[in-house]
């Protein structure tokens, strides 16, 4: 039976694959909001303009609520890794809501 030094090990292994697994589903989701945005914006008209003025929105409010979110754990004392997934979750939330949305629209 393995010891708790061996079981800390695997479970430190497999947190880093989650994170590693999850970065390269983010990136990829990322990339087809990118492309899909892209695509509307290049159509042109009052839908691109659109478009346009709410990527940039949101990229402001997601970097706001991080920087909230930053402070408020690090100043809660949280470890470093709560830290920054409680930064990550406001990207997370607008990407997978984008990506739902433009889907919707094709």
């Amino acid at each position: 039976m393995p010891g708790r030094e061996a079981i800390g090990r695997r479970f430190l292994v497999l947190d880093a694959m989650n994170a590693w697994i999850e970065s390269a589903r983010f990136v990829c989701e990322v990339q087809g909001v990118v492309s899909m945005r892209l695509a509307r914006i290049a159509q042109g008209g009052p839908q691109a303009i659109a478009e346009a003025h709410q990527m940039i929105a949101e990229k402001f409010d997601a970097l706001v609520e991080a920087e909230a979110a930053i402070t408020k754990a690090l100043s809660d004392g949280e470890e470093f890794s709560v830290v920054v997934e409680r930064a990550y979750a406001p990207m997370r939330e607008r990407v997978g809501a984008n990506s739902r949305r433009l889907l919707a629209a094709d």
